[in-house]
């Protein structure tokens, strides 16, 4: 490896550990706000978020996979919401195992005010980029996802 490949690697290395630290101090900065304005959490609030985007809800294997967390991590969170009135479960047709959970009118409401909030947070933890700023990274981003899924997922976020 020649020293310009190797400084390549290096700087590759600064990217990824700067990109984790970022990722997780406004990951830890929105946990907390959450927390403290809602009495909530982010995966509570990203459950909420995956069906507030599917109106006619979501099978809990469905809403699993686009969360990327085990039914497991999901049946808690959902069990939760389900007591609090904010989801409600459905059987689904044609198979008795399945369970179909969607937003109740109350729950939309909830989400959509935690929604309009987290997007003013999220604009002031980024107000220093300005368009092109936000434009640059989205496109360089999308040259590291090598997973086509992700590539999806990122432009539909």
């Amino acid at each position: 490896m020649s020293a310009s490949d190797h400084d390549l690697v290096r700087q590759r290395l600064r990217v990824w550990l700067r990109l984790l630290k970022v990722s997780k101090t406004v990951e830890a900065d929105l946990r907390e706000r959450l927390r403290v304005e809602f009495g909530s959490t982010l995966p509570r609030f990203d459950v909420m978020a995956a069906l507030d985007r599917a109106e006619r809800g979501l099978k809990m294997s469905e809403l699993s996979t686009a969360l990327k967390v085990s039914n497991g991590n999901v049946t808690g969170i959902v069990d939760r919401l389900v007591a609090d009135d904010l989801v409600a479960r459905m059987p689904v047709d044609g198979d008795r195992r399945a369970m179909r959970v969607a937003l109740t009118p109350k729950g939309r409401a909830e989400f959509t005010a935690m929604a309009a909030v987290h997007a003013g947070w999220i604009n002031s933890i980024l107000g220093d980029l300005n368009a092109e700023d936000c434009e640059e990274i989205l496109d360089l981003l999308g040259a590291v996802a090598l997973d086509p899924a992700i590539s999806t997922e990122a432009a539909d976020a």
